[in-house]
């Protein structure tokens, strides 16, 4: 491949299918100590599902896979452990009650000394640079400190060879910055480290090496230093790929949501919300960041009359200034108004589509309740089906396909292009393009400028800083619930969004 030098693992013909979809189609792999590969491919091009056949979660149909130039037969987590294989999942598998250290040893044989794993959990944290308190319960944890103890899991398990999938997903930049520093630790003792991501200046930044598949085949790999994003970009579509985020200068904006002193208060007493307040423009783009569970979900589900709130005001403005008041009124009254408040929500197949029911049945869903104007009949609902597979390249047999077997970056395609398509003034997005490839990616972003141009106001929550500085007019930045400050999108830059972030204004609050 890239050098004469001995792979620690060697996939050869790989195959697997499901049913009549065939995920990976005769893929090669290589994968080396002391190397840092990324794992790169559109939705659906088989990445995870390699990647879950050599940790042992799926056993391919046909193919071979070596360790150290052995052959082996990996049929479960169990017998990719015994080879060195460990897997860091997007969804991690704790029990929040337990602490880190029972975490890392549960299911593990032999008695339990609690005391000797903490002092080999901190031996292991002082080896790469990991921050973990053994003794620290699960759910006191923030997502950055999970993760770090389902890496530890796996080390502790005696992995070398590590894959994590999506790892940087809901992580903030300095929190990215501290997982890269000890991956690159990893690394340079001589592990081999596999990293599936979307996010190509995380590639350039952090990998060696990049391997490339698309729609099931493996299309090559390459040194980092040697390509670049617009080039791996066009090797995983197949053609070139325009990679610009058009931000386009808002015309007339006028206020069209404003938020007043805004509180959410769960229903086990935490404060989600505290006195939040901003102003969301038609014709604007309004990005909202914070780490993820700064109440982003609760904001958008309280404008959308999902979200009962504590106190505080959520306005809708008319153009000509006349106002109603949102607050007190269900999802129906507030659609009856005429405000259309598309939500794409965090949890696709929970709260936004129906897992057995085809794509028209979802598209069908989205205004079933109004008995008027294209969702009368049932060919408006297909026409849309149809049109938001083309347009968005979802890869379905066919539009009667249940949505619950899409896989889950065609299952975002379908949600978000069917809340565009419903034409609002308003329009929520939560995570959008959360788990989508970078040419699906863009294809969002140039739905939602459309929609900015046609003055909807779009209220954006995303968890890329690097697309919400070049997408976003404005950024309302959360921490804690409070809104930590209000800059513009175009005159700030990452860090001083990341620092806003985790304390309130940038500063030690």
């Amino acid at each position: 491949m890239v050098e004469e030098r001995t792979p620690a693992v060697k996939m050869r013909d790989i195959t697997k299918r499901f049913g009549s979809v065939t995920a990976n189609d005769k893929c090669w792999l290589d994968i080396y100590r002391g190397e840092i590969l990324a794992l790169l491919g559109e939705n659906g091009s088989g990445k995870t599902t390699l990647m879950n056949m050599l940790s042992g979660i799926y056993f391919p149909d046909e193919g071979h896979i070596y360790i150290d130039d052995k052959e082996v037969v990996i049929r479960s987590p169990k017998d990719a452990f015994d080879h060195g294989i460990g897997m860091i999942h997007q969804h991690f598998k704790l029990v929040d009650v337990f602490t880190a250290a029972e975490n890392i040893v549960l299911g593990l044989p032999g008695k339990l000394d609690l005391k000797a794993v903490s002092r080999k959990v901190r031996d292991i944290c002082e080896r790469y640079g990991f921050e973990v308190d053994p003794e620290q319960k699960v759910y006191d944890m923030s997502v950055s400190q999970k993760q770090t103890v389902e890496i530890v899991k796996v080390l502790y398990r005696g992995a070398d060879i590590l894959i994590l999938d999506e790892p940087t997903a809901v992580l903030t930049p300095q929190e990215t910055d501290k997982l890269f520093a000890v991956l690159r630790n990893m690394r340079n003792d001589g592990k081999a480290v596999v990293i599936i991501t979307h996010k190509m200046h995380e590639v350039e930044d952090l990998s060696d090496r990049v391997a490339i598949l698309r729609k099931g085949h493996f299309t090559g790999d390459m040194r980092t230093k040697d390509t670049n994003t617009q080039e791996m970009t066009n090797m995983m579509v197949g053609h070139p790929v325009v990679l610009n985020i058009d931000r386009p200068t808002p015309v007339d904006p006028k206020p069209r949501i404003e938020v007043s002193h805004l509180t959410v208060v769960s229903e086990d007493g935490v404060t989600k919300l505290d006195d939040v307040s901003f102003t969301a423009n038609s014709g604007e783009v309004l990005g909202i960041a914070g780490i993820s569970g700064c109440g982003q979900k609760e904001l958008l589900e309280a404008i959308a009359g999902l979200q009962k709130t504590r106190g505080g005001s959520i306005a809708y403005l008319e153009d000509d200034g006349s106002r109603e008041e949102l607050i007190g009124k269900d999802p129906l009254e507030i659609a009856g108004l005429g405000v259309s408040l598309s939500f794409v929500p965090e949890d696709r197949l929970g709260m936004g589509l129906v897992g057995n029911m085809d794509l028209s049945e979802n598209m069908l869903l989205r205004s079933f309740r109004s008995g008027k104007g294209i969702f009368t009949d049932r060919k408006a609902p297909h026409k849309l089906a149809e049109e938001v597979v083309r347009d968005l390249e979802v890869v379905t047999p066919s539009i009667e396909t249940p949505v619950r077997r899409l896989s889950g970056g065609n299952v975002q395609k379908v949600l978000v292009g069917r809340e565009i398509a419903s034409a609002p003034t308003v329009l929520l997005t939560a995570y959008a393009v959360r788990g989508l490839d970078i040419n699906s990616s863009y294809t969002i972003y140039d739905l939602i400028n459309e929609q900015k141009k046609k003055g909807v106001a779009v209220i954006y929550v995303g968890e890329d800083l690097d697309v919400l500085l070049e997408l976003a007019d404005r950024i309302v930045v959360l921490c804690g619930g409070k809104v930590s400050g209000i800059v513009d999108g175009r005159k700030t830059d990452k860090r001083q969004v990341g620092a806003m972030m985790t304390k309130l204004g940038g500063v030690d609050a």
